[in-house]
Protein backbone atom coordinates (compact mmCIF):
# COMPACT_ATOMS: atom_id res chain seq x y z
CA UNK A 1 0.00 0.00 0.00
CA UNK A 2 1.37 3.21 -0.78
CA UNK A 3 1.20 6.98 0.47
CA UNK A 4 -1.79 7.14 -1.86
CA UNK A 5 -5.32 4.89 -2.15
CA UNK A 6 -6.47 4.44 -5.61
CA UNK A 7 -10.02 4.54 -4.44
CA UNK A 8 -11.69 4.73 -0.66
CA UNK A 9 -15.23 4.32 0.31
CA UNK A 10 -15.99 5.66 4.28
CA UNK A 11 -19.47 4.32 6.00
CA UNK A 12 -21.05 5.09 9.17
CA UNK A 13 -23.19 2.76 10.20
CA UNK A 14 -25.22 1.69 13.57
CA UNK A 15 -25.59 -1.86 14.31
CA UNK A 16 -28.86 -1.23 16.38
CA UNK A 17 -30.81 -0.38 13.39
CA UNK A 18 -32.02 -2.35 10.88
CA UNK A 19 -32.51 -5.26 12.06
CA UNK A 20 -35.55 -6.58 10.68
CA UNK A 21 -35.16 -8.69 7.03
CA UNK A 22 -35.63 -5.84 4.35
CA UNK A 23 -34.65 -3.06 6.31
CA UNK A 24 -31.31 -2.91 6.25
CA UNK A 25 -30.96 0.04 4.82
CA UNK A 26 -31.70 1.94 7.81
CA UNK A 27 -28.45 0.63 9.21
CA UNK A 28 -26.65 3.53 7.03
CA UNK A 29 -26.06 6.95 8.14
CA UNK A 30 -23.84 8.35 5.93
CA UNK A 31 -21.85 6.37 2.96
CA UNK A 32 -19.32 7.75 0.90
CA UNK A 33 -19.29 8.30 -2.35
CA UNK A 34 -22.46 9.62 -2.39
CA UNK A 35 -23.27 7.91 -5.37
CA UNK A 36 -22.55 4.69 -4.62
CA UNK A 37 -25.15 1.73 -5.86
CA UNK A 38 -27.12 0.62 -2.53
CA UNK A 39 -26.24 -2.79 -3.39
CA UNK A 40 -22.30 -2.10 -2.53
CA UNK A 41 -23.23 0.36 0.12
CA UNK A 42 -25.45 -2.81 1.87
CA UNK A 43 -22.52 -5.76 1.02
CA UNK A 44 -19.57 -3.25 3.01
CA UNK A 45 -22.11 -3.15 6.14
CA UNK A 46 -22.53 -6.45 6.13
CA UNK A 47 -19.27 -7.67 5.73
CA UNK A 48 -18.49 -4.83 8.40
CA UNK A 49 -20.96 -6.55 10.48
CA UNK A 50 -20.73 -9.88 10.51
CA UNK A 51 -16.25 -9.18 10.88
CA UNK A 52 -17.35 -7.15 14.27
CA UNK A 53 -20.14 -10.21 15.65
CA UNK A 54 -17.52 -12.99 15.03
CA UNK A 55 -14.24 -11.11 16.31
CA UNK A 56 -16.63 -10.31 19.53
CA UNK A 57 -16.44 -13.71 20.74
CA UNK A 58 -12.87 -13.09 21.21
CA UNK A 59 -12.18 -9.70 22.36
CA UNK A 60 -15.63 -7.98 23.30
CA UNK A 61 -13.70 -4.61 24.61
CA UNK A 62 -11.89 -4.01 21.03
CA UNK A 63 -13.58 -6.31 18.70
CA UNK A 64 -12.06 -5.64 15.03
CA UNK A 65 -9.71 -3.02 14.18
CA UNK A 66 -8.82 -3.74 10.78
CA UNK A 67 -9.20 -6.57 7.80
CA UNK A 68 -6.47 -7.10 5.10
CA UNK A 69 -7.87 -8.59 1.40
CA UNK A 70 -6.13 -9.33 -1.44
CA UNK A 71 -7.39 -5.72 -3.56
CA UNK A 72 -8.67 -3.81 -0.08
CA UNK A 73 -8.12 -3.11 3.23
CA UNK A 74 -10.98 -2.42 6.12
CA UNK A 75 -10.37 0.02 9.05
CA UNK A 76 -13.23 0.14 11.48
CA UNK A 77 -13.43 2.74 14.37
CA UNK A 78 -15.56 2.16 16.86
CA UNK A 79 -16.50 5.55 17.76
CA UNK A 80 -20.02 5.27 20.00
CA UNK A 81 -21.84 2.36 21.36
CA UNK A 82 -22.54 0.22 18.49
CA UNK A 83 -21.75 3.33 16.21
CA UNK A 84 -18.98 2.60 13.61
CA UNK A 85 -16.86 4.33 11.15
CA UNK A 86 -15.22 1.82 8.63
CA UNK A 87 -13.14 2.56 5.56
CA UNK A 88 -12.38 0.62 2.72
CA UNK A 89 -9.10 1.51 0.73
CA UNK A 90 -8.35 -0.18 -2.27
CA UNK A 91 -4.41 -1.10 -2.33
CA UNK A 92 -2.46 0.94 -4.63
CA UNK A 93 -0.62 -1.37 -7.24
CA UNK A 94 2.10 0.58 -7.67
CA UNK A 95 2.92 1.63 -3.63
CA UNK A 96 5.71 -0.06 -1.63
CA UNK A 97 4.62 1.68 2.10
CA UNK A 98 3.06 0.04 4.71
CA UNK A 99 0.65 2.74 6.25
CA UNK A 100 -0.31 2.54 9.80
CA UNK A 101 -3.45 1.39 10.90
CA UNK A 102 -3.64 3.61 13.85
CA UNK A 103 -2.41 6.63 11.53
CA UNK A 104 -5.58 6.11 9.56
CA UNK A 105 -7.93 5.65 12.93
CA UNK A 106 -6.17 8.70 14.03
CA UNK A 107 -7.62 10.66 11.17
CA UNK A 108 -11.37 8.45 11.61
CA UNK A 109 -11.02 9.53 15.24
CA UNK A 110 -10.26 13.24 14.65
CA UNK A 111 -13.67 13.35 12.55
CA UNK A 112 -15.34 11.98 14.92
CA UNK A 113 -14.37 14.76 17.32
CA UNK A 114 -14.63 17.59 15.10
CA UNK A 115 -18.12 15.86 14.66
CA UNK A 116 -19.14 15.98 18.23
CA UNK A 117 -17.75 19.24 19.11
CA UNK A 118 -19.93 21.13 16.71
CA UNK A 119 -22.78 18.81 16.30
CA UNK A 120 -23.06 16.50 19.81
CA UNK A 121 -23.23 13.13 19.70
CA UNK A 122 -24.77 10.66 16.86
CA UNK A 123 -26.29 8.41 19.51
CA UNK A 124 -27.59 11.19 20.95
CA UNK A 125 -29.11 12.96 18.07
CA UNK A 126 -30.79 8.64 17.21
CA UNK A 127 -32.24 8.96 20.78
CA UNK A 128 -33.94 12.43 19.90
CA UNK A 129 -35.07 11.83 15.99
CA UNK A 130 -35.22 7.79 16.09
CA UNK A 131 -35.65 8.23 12.55
CA UNK A 132 -32.22 8.87 11.48
CA UNK A 133 -33.04 12.00 9.49
CA UNK A 134 -31.27 14.48 12.01
CA UNK A 135 -28.02 12.45 12.60
CA UNK A 136 -27.94 11.23 8.36
CA UNK A 137 -28.20 15.54 7.07
CA UNK A 138 -25.60 16.63 9.67
CA UNK A 139 -23.04 13.69 8.86
CA UNK A 140 -23.66 14.89 4.98
CA UNK A 141 -23.16 18.03 5.96
CA UNK A 142 -20.22 17.42 7.47
CA UNK A 143 -18.26 14.46 5.76
CA UNK A 144 -17.86 15.64 2.72
CA UNK A 145 -15.89 18.78 3.68
CA UNK A 146 -13.46 16.44 5.96
CA UNK A 147 -12.60 13.88 3.39
CA UNK A 148 -12.28 16.93 0.86
CA UNK A 149 -9.02 17.66 2.99
CA UNK A 150 -7.63 14.09 2.01
CA UNK A 151 -8.92 13.69 -1.22
CA UNK A 152 -7.22 14.63 -5.01
CA UNK A 153 -9.53 13.37 -7.47
CA UNK A 154 -10.75 10.56 -6.25
CA UNK A 155 -7.37 9.60 -4.36
CA UNK A 156 -7.00 9.32 -1.09
CA UNK A 157 -4.14 11.12 0.69
CA UNK A 158 -2.58 8.63 3.31
CA UNK A 159 -0.46 9.00 5.96
CA UNK A 160 2.93 8.41 4.88
CA UNK A 161 6.13 7.19 6.47
CA UNK A 162 7.20 10.44 5.93
CA UNK A 163 4.59 11.78 9.08
CA UNK A 164 6.14 8.91 11.65
CA UNK A 165 7.62 11.68 13.48
CA UNK A 166 3.75 13.09 13.90
CA UNK A 167 0.68 12.83 15.95
CA UNK A 168 -2.67 12.97 15.17
CA UNK A 169 -5.09 15.05 17.94
CA UNK A 170 -1.91 16.68 19.85
CA UNK A 171 -1.29 19.69 20.79
CA UNK A 172 2.19 20.87 20.17
CA UNK A 173 2.48 24.66 22.67
CA UNK A 174 5.30 27.45 21.67
CA UNK A 175 8.33 27.48 24.12
CA UNK A 176 7.88 30.60 26.45
CA UNK A 177 9.75 32.49 28.83
CA UNK A 178 8.13 33.47 32.01
CA UNK A 179 7.95 37.13 31.47
CA UNK A 180 6.48 36.39 28.32
CA UNK A 181 3.61 33.36 29.49
CA UNK A 182 2.62 35.53 32.30
CA UNK A 183 1.63 38.53 29.77
CA UNK A 184 -0.42 36.35 28.08
CA UNK A 185 -1.77 35.24 31.16
CA UNK A 186 -2.30 38.66 32.24
CA UNK A 187 -4.46 39.21 29.01
CA UNK A 188 -6.53 36.03 29.70
CA UNK A 189 -7.48 37.35 32.94
CA UNK A 190 -8.28 40.85 32.03
CA UNK A 191 -11.26 39.24 29.41
CA UNK A 192 -12.67 37.81 32.56
CA UNK A 193 -12.30 40.67 35.14
CA UNK A 194 -14.64 43.05 32.32
CA UNK A 195 -17.26 40.39 32.55
CA UNK A 196 -17.10 38.33 35.66
CA UNK A 197 -19.83 35.88 36.82
CA UNK A 198 -18.09 33.28 34.03
CA UNK A 199 -19.34 34.96 31.04
CA UNK A 200 -16.11 34.72 29.44
CA UNK A 201 -15.97 30.58 30.31
CA UNK A 202 -12.69 29.91 28.37
CA UNK A 203 -9.94 30.97 26.06
CA UNK A 204 -7.48 29.68 23.70
CA UNK A 205 -4.45 32.07 22.58
CA UNK A 206 -2.45 30.42 19.66
CA UNK A 207 0.64 31.94 17.62
CA UNK A 208 1.13 30.80 14.26
CA UNK A 209 0.38 27.06 14.43
CA UNK A 210 1.11 26.92 18.27
CA UNK A 211 -0.92 26.93 21.24
CA UNK A 212 0.27 29.89 23.95
CA UNK A 213 -2.40 28.85 26.35
CA UNK A 214 -5.86 27.66 26.98
CA UNK A 215 -8.10 27.32 29.74
CA UNK A 216 -10.21 24.31 28.62
CA UNK A 217 -9.81 20.68 29.47
CA UNK A 218 -6.61 18.61 27.35
CA UNK A 219 -9.59 16.95 25.39
CA UNK A 220 -11.41 19.89 24.69
CA UNK A 221 -8.40 21.98 24.05
CA UNK A 222 -6.80 19.31 21.17
CA UNK A 223 -10.33 19.23 19.14
CA UNK A 224 -10.87 23.36 19.08
CA UNK A 225 -6.85 23.38 18.06
CA UNK A 226 -7.51 20.75 15.87
CA UNK A 227 -10.18 22.89 14.15
CA UNK A 228 -8.16 26.19 14.50
CA UNK A 229 -5.10 25.12 12.53
CA UNK A 230 -7.76 23.69 9.14
CA UNK A 231 -9.80 27.14 9.58
CA UNK A 232 -9.04 29.73 12.20
CA UNK A 233 -4.80 30.27 12.12
CA UNK A 234 -3.93 33.35 9.61
CA UNK A 235 -2.14 30.14 7.21
CA UNK A 236 -5.47 28.77 7.14
CA UNK A 237 -7.39 31.95 6.67
CA UNK A 238 -5.02 32.88 3.90
CA UNK A 239 -5.43 29.72 2.46
CA UNK A 240 -9.42 29.42 2.36
CA UNK A 241 -8.59 33.25 0.41
CA UNK A 242 -6.64 31.72 -2.06
CA UNK A 243 -9.12 29.32 -2.97
CA UNK A 244 -11.42 29.40 -5.74
CA UNK A 245 -15.20 28.35 -4.79
CA UNK A 246 -15.94 25.29 -7.38
CA UNK A 247 -19.68 24.36 -8.16
CA UNK A 248 -18.25 20.62 -7.14
CA UNK A 249 -18.96 21.94 -3.69
CA UNK A 250 -22.93 22.37 -4.67
CA UNK A 251 -22.97 19.31 -6.84
CA UNK A 252 -21.87 17.58 -3.31
CA UNK A 253 -24.30 19.39 -1.41
CA UNK A 254 -26.94 18.32 -3.92
CA UNK A 255 -25.96 14.57 -4.41
CA UNK A 256 -26.08 14.36 -0.20
CA UNK A 257 -29.57 15.78 -0.45
CA UNK A 258 -30.97 13.18 -2.95
CA UNK A 259 -28.94 10.64 -1.13
CA UNK A 260 -30.69 11.21 2.41
CA UNK A 261 -34.07 11.69 0.67
CA UNK A 262 -33.48 7.91 -0.79
CA UNK A 263 -32.46 6.70 2.70
CA UNK A 264 -35.13 8.02 4.78
CA UNK A 265 -37.84 6.91 2.46
CA UNK A 266 -36.38 3.68 3.22
CA UNK A 267 -35.92 5.01 6.70
CA UNK A 268 -39.31 5.59 7.47
CA UNK A 269 -40.75 2.55 5.82
CA UNK A 270 -38.80 0.44 7.91
CA UNK A 271 -39.18 2.15 11.02
CA UNK A 272 -42.27 2.36 13.36
CA UNK A 273 -40.61 4.33 15.77
CA UNK A 274 -41.14 7.93 16.43
CA UNK A 275 -43.89 10.65 15.32
CA UNK A 276 -41.82 11.69 12.27
CA UNK A 277 -43.82 10.69 8.62
CA UNK A 278 -41.91 11.20 5.48
CA UNK A 279 -42.62 14.84 4.80
CA UNK A 280 -41.63 16.13 8.38
CA UNK A 281 -38.17 13.63 7.99
CA UNK A 282 -37.78 15.51 4.50
CA UNK A 283 -38.74 19.08 5.84
CA UNK A 284 -35.65 18.60 8.48
CA UNK A 285 -33.45 17.03 6.48
CA UNK A 286 -33.55 20.43 3.96
CA UNK A 287 -33.05 22.55 6.40
CA UNK A 288 -30.15 23.70 6.30
CA UNK A 289 -26.90 22.54 9.00
CA UNK A 290 -23.58 24.32 9.62
CA UNK A 291 -20.88 23.00 7.47
CA UNK A 292 -17.88 24.29 9.83
CA UNK A 293 -15.20 22.50 7.25
CA UNK A 294 -16.51 24.44 4.36
CA UNK A 295 -13.85 25.81 2.34
CA UNK A 296 -13.55 29.41 2.57
CA UNK A 297 -16.00 29.39 5.27
CA UNK A 298 -14.30 32.00 7.68
CA UNK A 299 -12.58 35.24 6.86
CA UNK A 300 -11.29 38.03 8.46
CA UNK A 301 -13.02 41.64 9.22
CA UNK A 302 -11.71 44.75 9.00
CA UNK A 303 -12.14 45.07 12.64
CA UNK A 304 -10.26 41.78 12.57
CA UNK A 305 -13.01 39.50 14.18
CA UNK A 306 -13.08 36.19 12.30
CA UNK A 307 -16.48 35.54 10.87
CA UNK A 308 -18.08 32.52 8.83
CA UNK A 309 -21.06 32.04 6.48
CA UNK A 310 -20.42 28.12 7.20
CA UNK A 311 -23.48 28.17 9.99
CA UNK A 312 -26.02 29.03 7.61
CA UNK A 313 -29.47 30.08 9.36
CA UNK A 314 -32.74 31.24 8.62
CA UNK A 315 -32.61 33.54 11.21
CA UNK A 316 -30.18 36.63 10.63
CA UNK A 317 -29.81 36.90 14.44
CA UNK A 318 -28.37 33.76 14.71
CA UNK A 319 -25.88 34.52 11.90
CA UNK A 320 -25.23 37.55 13.38
CA UNK A 321 -24.58 35.37 16.99
CA UNK A 322 -21.84 33.49 15.33
CA UNK A 323 -21.22 29.68 15.89
CA UNK A 324 -21.69 27.39 18.59
CA UNK A 325 -19.62 24.23 19.82
CA UNK A 326 -20.16 21.21 22.38
CA UNK A 327 -17.36 20.70 25.32
CA UNK A 328 -16.62 17.43 26.11
CA UNK A 329 -15.70 18.05 29.58
CA UNK A 330 -18.43 20.39 30.44
CA UNK A 331 -20.92 19.00 28.12
CA UNK A 332 -21.81 22.87 27.75
CA UNK A 333 -22.77 24.75 24.40
CA UNK A 334 -20.57 27.86 23.54
CA UNK A 335 -20.46 30.50 21.44
CA UNK A 336 -17.56 30.70 19.39
CA UNK A 337 -15.54 34.49 19.09
CA UNK A 338 -12.53 34.35 17.41
CA UNK A 339 -10.02 37.85 17.68
CA UNK A 340 -6.35 37.97 14.88
CA UNK A 341 -3.82 40.38 15.45
CA UNK A 342 -1.23 39.36 12.63
CA UNK A 343 -0.16 36.34 13.77
CA UNK A 344 -1.64 35.75 17.30
CA UNK A 345 -5.43 34.30 17.03
CA UNK A 346 -7.38 34.50 20.56
CA UNK A 347 -10.58 32.49 20.86
CA UNK A 348 -13.15 33.09 23.19
CA UNK A 349 -15.90 31.09 24.68
CA UNK A 350 -19.05 32.74 25.99
CA UNK A 351 -21.91 30.10 27.51
CA UNK A 352 -25.00 30.12 25.19
CA UNK A 353 -27.17 30.80 28.19
CA UNK A 354 -25.14 33.62 29.84
CA UNK A 355 -26.28 37.13 29.77
CA UNK A 356 -24.28 38.68 27.42
CA UNK A 357 -24.84 35.78 24.94
CA UNK A 358 -27.27 38.49 22.75
CA UNK A 359 -26.11 40.87 19.89
CA UNK A 360 -26.15 43.62 22.19
CA UNK A 361 -23.58 41.70 25.02
CA UNK A 362 -21.57 40.05 22.09
CA UNK A 363 -21.11 43.71 20.46
CA UNK A 364 -20.30 44.73 24.26
CA UNK A 365 -17.92 42.35 24.33
CA UNK A 366 -16.41 43.02 20.99
CA UNK A 367 -16.08 46.50 21.42
CA UNK A 368 -14.55 45.83 24.97
CA UNK A 369 -11.88 43.72 23.41
CA UNK A 370 -11.35 46.52 20.58
CA UNK A 371 -10.97 49.20 23.10
CA UNK A 372 -9.07 47.41 25.79
CA UNK A 373 -7.54 44.34 24.26
CA UNK A 374 -6.16 45.22 21.03
CA UNK A 375 -3.40 46.77 22.15
CA UNK A 376 -2.34 44.59 24.66
CA UNK A 377 -2.90 42.05 21.90
CA UNK A 378 -0.30 43.99 20.05
CA UNK A 379 1.97 43.57 22.53
CA UNK A 380 2.00 40.69 22.85
CA UNK A 381 2.20 39.20 19.28
CA UNK A 382 5.23 41.90 19.45
CA UNK A 383 6.75 39.54 22.18
CA UNK A 384 5.95 36.53 20.90
CA UNK A 385 7.30 37.73 17.30
CA UNK A 386 10.71 38.52 18.98
CA UNK A 387 11.12 35.52 21.10
CA UNK A 388 9.54 32.83 18.46
CA UNK A 389 12.86 31.15 16.85
CA UNK A 390 11.00 30.09 13.55
CA UNK A 391 9.19 27.08 11.91
CA UNK A 392 12.52 24.98 12.84
CA UNK A 393 11.82 25.94 17.21
CA UNK A 394 11.29 22.59 17.88
CA UNK A 395 14.61 20.86 16.38
CA UNK A 396 17.24 19.81 18.18
CA UNK A 397 20.19 19.65 16.92
CA UNK A 398 21.46 15.91 16.10
CA UNK A 399 18.01 14.57 16.80
CA UNK A 400 15.05 13.20 15.12
CA UNK A 401 11.64 12.38 17.78
CA UNK A 402 8.89 12.61 18.47
CA UNK A 403 7.72 13.30 22.26
CA UNK A 404 3.86 12.35 22.94
CA UNK A 405 2.25 13.22 26.38
CA UNK A 406 -0.83 11.22 26.08
CA UNK A 407 -2.47 12.36 28.69
CA UNK A 408 -1.94 16.29 28.48
CA UNK A 409 -2.52 16.18 24.37
CA UNK A 410 0.22 17.92 23.77
CA UNK A 411 3.35 16.87 21.82
CA UNK A 412 7.08 18.51 20.62
CA UNK A 413 8.55 16.66 17.55
CA UNK A 414 11.30 17.24 14.71
CA UNK A 415 10.04 19.89 12.45
CA UNK A 416 9.12 18.16 8.96
CA UNK A 417 11.97 19.81 7.37
CA UNK A 418 14.45 18.25 9.50
CA UNK A 419 12.77 14.60 9.24
CA UNK A 420 12.45 14.78 5.45
CA UNK A 421 16.55 14.47 5.34
CA UNK A 422 15.92 10.95 7.18
CA UNK A 423 16.76 7.86 4.50
CA UNK A 424 13.55 6.36 4.04
CA UNK A 425 14.87 3.20 4.81
CA UNK A 426 15.30 4.67 8.55
CA UNK A 427 11.45 5.99 7.65
CA UNK A 428 10.35 2.76 7.47
CA UNK A 429 11.70 0.83 10.14
CA UNK A 430 10.20 3.87 12.20
CA UNK A 431 6.58 2.71 10.49
CA UNK A 432 7.10 -1.52 10.88
CA UNK A 433 8.13 -0.05 15.00
CA UNK A 434 5.24 1.77 15.61
CA UNK A 435 3.02 0.02 14.32
CA UNK A 436 4.19 -3.36 16.58
CA UNK A 437 4.18 -0.54 19.77
CA UNK A 438 0.10 0.36 18.21
CA UNK A 439 -0.55 -3.65 18.75
CA UNK A 440 1.59 -4.04 21.54
CA UNK A 441 -0.32 -1.41 23.35
CA UNK A 442 -4.03 -2.31 22.10
CA UNK A 443 -3.07 -6.13 23.49
CA UNK A 444 -2.15 -4.27 27.22
CA UNK A 445 -5.73 -2.04 27.30
CA UNK A 446 -7.09 -5.31 26.56
CA UNK A 447 -5.50 -7.45 29.24
CA UNK A 448 -5.44 -4.46 32.16
CA UNK A 449 -7.18 -1.37 33.58
CA UNK A 450 -3.70 0.43 33.50
CA UNK A 451 -2.30 1.27 30.05
CA UNK A 452 0.49 3.16 31.02
CA UNK A 453 3.02 0.75 30.91
CA UNK A 454 6.89 1.27 30.66
CA UNK A 455 8.24 0.20 27.50
CA UNK A 456 11.60 0.61 25.81
CA UNK A 457 12.77 -0.72 22.28
CA UNK A 458 15.59 -0.40 20.45
CA UNK A 459 16.31 -1.22 16.77
CA UNK A 460 19.33 -1.25 14.44
CA UNK A 461 18.71 -0.65 10.81
CA UNK A 462 20.84 -2.28 7.91
CA UNK A 463 22.22 0.93 7.43
CA UNK A 464 23.62 1.51 11.33
CA UNK A 465 20.57 3.62 12.11
CA UNK A 466 18.92 3.43 15.61
CA UNK A 467 15.38 3.61 16.19
CA UNK A 468 14.89 3.92 20.37
CA UNK A 469 11.43 4.85 21.87
CA UNK A 470 11.03 4.42 25.33
CA UNK A 471 7.47 4.79 27.12
CA UNK A 472 6.84 6.29 30.55
CA UNK A 473 3.98 6.94 32.80
CA UNK A 474 1.72 7.98 29.53
CA UNK A 475 4.45 9.60 27.70
CA UNK A 476 6.33 8.47 24.97
CA UNK A 477 9.27 9.25 23.11
CA UNK A 478 10.30 8.04 19.45
CA UNK A 479 13.98 9.17 18.43
CA UNK A 480 15.46 8.14 15.10
CA UNK A 481 19.86 8.68 14.89
CA UNK A 482 21.67 8.06 11.93
CA UNK A 483 25.31 8.43 11.72
CA UNK A 484 24.88 7.61 16.01
CA UNK A 485 27.78 4.85 15.81
CA UNK A 486 28.16 1.76 16.12
CA UNK A 487 26.82 0.68 19.44
CA UNK A 488 23.95 0.34 21.17
CA UNK A 489 25.54 2.39 24.16
CA UNK A 490 26.33 4.96 22.18
CA UNK A 491 22.52 5.37 20.78
CA UNK A 492 21.34 4.74 24.33
CA UNK A 493 23.64 7.42 25.40
CA UNK A 494 22.29 10.03 23.39
CA UNK A 495 18.54 9.48 24.02
CA UNK A 496 19.79 10.12 28.05
CA UNK A 497 21.17 13.37 27.13
CA UNK A 498 17.91 13.88 24.87
CA UNK A 499 15.66 13.37 27.87
CA UNK A 500 17.92 15.13 30.61
CA UNK A 501 18.30 18.35 28.33
CA UNK A 502 14.70 18.62 27.11
CA UNK A 503 12.59 16.60 28.97
CA UNK A 504 13.12 17.09 32.38
CA UNK A 505 14.60 13.30 32.51
CA UNK A 506 11.31 11.48 32.01
CA UNK A 507 12.67 8.82 29.71
CA UNK A 508 15.83 8.06 32.24
CA UNK A 509 16.51 4.38 31.88
CA UNK A 510 16.90 2.33 35.15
Amino acid sequence: MGAWAESVQVCVFDMRRGQQEGHELDKILFFSPLDCPLPTQLSVVGLSEGLITFTRIFSPEKPCQLMQAELHCHIFFNCEPDIWIVMVIEKSKEGEEEVRVAAIEGMLKEAHDLFVMFFGSIRGMLEKHPVGDLARSCLHAFFPDYLAEFMVGKKLRLPSIREGLTERGMVEPVNLDRDTFLHAQSLVGLLESWFGGGTVRHTMLLFHNYLVSSTLSAEDTARLFGYALLRLTPAAISLSNRRIKSASMSAISAAGQSKIRNLLNNGSAASSQGPSSGEEGLERVTKKHPRPLKPDGWWKEVDNFLATDAWESDSREAKALGPTIWLQHSNEQMRLCVFQYRTTTLIILVPTNSSVNGLDGLSLLRGHLLEKGAQKMQKLEERLAKEWKGINASHIAGYRYLCCDRTGKTAKASPPSKVATLSKESLAVLNLVRADIDLEKGRLERQASHHDADLEVCVRTKQNAWLVVRARGGQELYTVQERAGDTLLLASDAVEKLSKRHFNGHFYSD
